[in-house]
């Protein structure tokens, strides 16, 4: 199939007792791609880019814990199709993590709009993140949400200059009470670097 039109289809879904048996291999198989889709940015947000690979394990996984069956089927692809990205495009799931809950609230009552204030620096260029739409992430109190969706569209001379390994590129953050950058590593780079047609 190819990248631009890439989805999970019922017909690629294993049965439960099937996925039960390999999970532990296909987890650790799945490890080192998801180690390097992880980036931190700065010392409480993560990013997690998604791929078709991911996204699978995922409705797997949704599948095998809830037991709902063939019926729970279409509602785990509609969450999950639109996190795969379509070829021009990176996917994230991005989360504030912070174990105590107290300083976590507090946090994320500091950070109202984040979800627009994200960003992939792509040499000269700045990408903004587009944040889904499905659910408004910050509430009318100003509190954000520790979970957002974002999408990165990304034009074809700045997928050239991503594959250039001699330019830098960056995540970040502009929030005047996150503002973060962490660079992509080369292997990094070239996973994510996968995602494109």
């Amino acid at each position: 199939m190819p990248l631009d039109q890439r989805r999970i289809e019922p017909a690629d879904l294993l049965p439960d007792t099937e996925f039960a048996m390999r999970r532990k291999d296909w987890r650790a198989e799945l490890l080192p791609v998801k180690r390097l889709r992880r980036i931190e940015l700065g010392p409480s947000c993560t990013f997690y880019f998604e791929c078709y690979d991911t996204m699978l394990f995922q409705v797997q996984e949704m599948l095998l814990i809830e037991k709902g069956g063939a019926a729970q089927v279409p509602d785990e692809l509609a969450a999950y199709n639109p996190l795969i990205p379509q070829g021009s495009e990176l996917v994230a799931t991005v989360m504030f993590e912070i174990d105590d809950p107290v300083r976590r609230e507090a946090l994320l009552a500091r950070l109202g709009g984040v979800e627009d204030c994200f960003f992939l620096q792509v040499g000269d260029t700045r990408v903004a993140a587009v944040p889904e739409g499905d659910v408004e992430r910050t509430r009318d109190d100003g509190k954000t949400s520790s979970v957002h969706f974002l999408r990165f569209p990304l034009r074809a001379e700045h997928i050239a200059v991503f594959r250039d390994p001699s330019t830098q590129i960056l995540v970040g953050c502009s929030h005047e009470r996150y503002s973060h950058l962490a660079g992509l590593s080369p292997a990094t780079r070239a996973e994510l670097a996968r995602d494109f047609a």
